[in-house]
């Protein structure tokens, strides 16, 4: 059972539907193993809990 975890800054709960189904289909088409197989967790972190390239992305 192929497992995905997704760490992100927060997005809309279509975006996550989008990203969850086109994960879903890459490992369907690639390993051929059933779409019910397939697990994608998503973890969001604030913006405010995150940073990259010296800056905290809540400031970029």
């Amino acid at each position: 059972m192929p497992s995905v975890t997704i760490q992100q800054g927060p997005r809309s709960v279509e975006q996550k539907r989008e990203l969850i189904a086109r994960i879903t289909d890459a490992f369907v088409d690639t390993l051929q193993v059933p779409a019910e197989s397939v697990q994608v967790w998503i973890q969001e972190v604030p913006t405010d809990s995150w940073g990259a390239g010296g800056k905290l992305r809540a400031d970029a």
